[in-house]
């Protein structure tokens, strides 16, 4: 996960084998029709941010490689532009940068049920990222020191108002647990705890929405989970105990505390970590003990009592991509005992990979290109198309496109084109932010936390653009 060289070359080798973005993928028009809104895109650049930080940890996140090669681009996406020399100054320019407005056919298939209304009132998500998801290699003098080991900042109730104040309505808390438990019986540390149920906490007062985790625990060397037949015993037992404390906690608080069974389940160090290979029989099983693990800790949860017999849940497939929940093997856990609707399938995109995420010169963005925005496009239409327009509720809650010499307005662009095509779609996501805003590794953050104000404010408006 920390290594960002094999994430370039993994996912390089996945792109090659794909095909992905490699030609124009073929139009399908939608069952449904569309419901369009004109719009205009302006375009500019500014690369005035002047925020710093000293972290410059990985992602933790997947980028699906098989997004292109049967999946279908929406032929209601379009831009235009207006670039009239003399005309008034453009109402959508922040920061320095242009707003694109976005032309988006909308679904009508997108179901009209409960489920489907709680997705859109979670909004845009925010990642509280390398922060409780942090983990030591060594025992630290004090575990709660954890939350800062690498991004170097204690989480306050100042910058929960702040994010819920700029327009998100969700916070994601991605949670480690390998390095705080008190016996080998996977028992939770109560200092560790308590600091976790602090910040959602602050969440929670504030009226948002938040979706607590088990993040990065799928190491064959940490004795936790590891998605393989080898190790299926001890995993669904870890599962077992992680949930079980937590639904405990938890168990008075509402529906707006989302629980996630799971981060990005895979083979870590296996050659097939980061795509899947269907004729390869590990890949087959490790897709088969995720079934598994994300049954268990959905009976688990249900069996909580109190609140969590109708929480929503979420469940991901193999590395939580795209290809891990459309493969033929992937199965959504059953429910009985839960309101229908209530587990949601989580994935992460990090789409198009060259632009978003991998470690290279291409930064450039342009929401009026169709190349540029086809593999977005060919994403959430097969998401649509597998699930939401059966009734299967989507969340793509880690997205992002790291900073590469100051290219804002591309990536101000990238933001407001994915939220426009996933809304209309019935999608909710959220943005990956790693708390790093300088540096020469993985630079995700919008907001800086060290100064408590928006980092990327221009950013944020395109996020929150089309988020209604």
């Amino acid at each position: 996960m920390k290594n960002v060289k094999k994430w370039a070359a993994l996912f390089l080798t996945a792109a090659m084998l794909t095909g992905c973005g490699s030609a124009a993928s073929e139009t399908v028009t939608p069952n449904e029709t569309p419901v369009e809104t004109i719009a205009e895109a302006d375009s500019g650049t500014d690369t005035g941010n002047d925020a710093a930080t000293d972290a410059t940890a990985d992602t933790g996140s997947d980028a699906s490689a098989d997004q292109a090669a049967d999946a279908s681009a929406d032929a209601g996406s379009d831009t235009t532009a207006d670039a009239s020399s003399d005309a008034p100054a453009n109402p959508n320019q922040v920061d320095g940068c242009d707003i694109p407005n976005v032309l988006i056919g909308g679904y009508n298939g997108v179901p009209d049920t409960e489920p489907f209304a709680f997705v859109r009132e979670m909004k845009i998500i925010w990642n509280l990222g390398n922060t409780f998801d942090a983990y030591s290699d060594r025992p630290l003098a004090n575990e709660l020191d954890t939350e800062t080991y690498w991004h170097g900042v204690r989480t306050t109730e100042q910058t929960i108002k702040n994010i819920h104040a700029e327009g998100f309505e969700t916070v994601r808390i991605p949670v480690s647990w390998h390095n705080h438990f008190t016996d080998d019986d996977y028992t939770i540390s109560e200092e560790w705890l308590a600091r976790v149920q602090e910040v959602v906490d602050y969440a929670i007062n504030d009226g948002m929405h938040v979706i607590l985790n088990i993040h990065h625990d799928n190491h064959e060397e940490f004795g936790c989970f590891y998605p393989d037949s080898e190790h299926l015993d001890q995993s669904v037992h870890y599962i077992e105990r992680i949930w079980s404390q937590l639904s405990e906690r938890f168990a008075d608080y509402d529906e707006k505390l989302i629980f996630e069974g799971m981060n990005e389940p895979r083979l870590v160090g296996h050659n097939n970590e980061w795509w899947i290979d269907a004729t390869s029989a590990d890949c087959k099983d490790a897709i088969e003990c995720i079934n598994v693990l994300n049954q268990t800790f959905v009976d688990t949860v249900r069996a909580g009592g109190g609140q969590n017999e109708t929480r929503y849940l979420m469940c991901p497939g193999y590395c939580a991509s795209l290809d891990g929940v459309t493969n033929s093997g992937f199965r959504i856990p059953e429910d009985p005992k839960g309101p229908e609707g209530h587990i949601m399938l989580e994935v992460h995109a990090y789409t198009p990979y060259a632009f978003a995420l991998e470690d290279n010169n291409k930064g450039s963005f342009d929401s009026a290109n169709s190349e540029d925005v086809k593999d977005i496009d060919a994403t959430m239409n097969k998401l649509y198309m597998s699930f939401v327009s059966k009734g299967v509720p989507v969340v793509v809650d880690e997205f992002g496109a790291r900073d590469k010499k100051g290219n804002y307005q591309d990536r101000v662009d990238y933001a407001t084109y994915f939220i426009a095509s996933a809304r209309a779609r019935g999608i909710t996501c959220g943005w990956w932010d790693n708390g790093a805003l300088a540096g020469s590794g993985e630079i995700f953050a919008i907001y800086d936390r060290r100064q408590e104000k928006v980092a990327y404010p221009a950013i944020i408006a395109g996020l929150m653009k089309y988020a209604e």
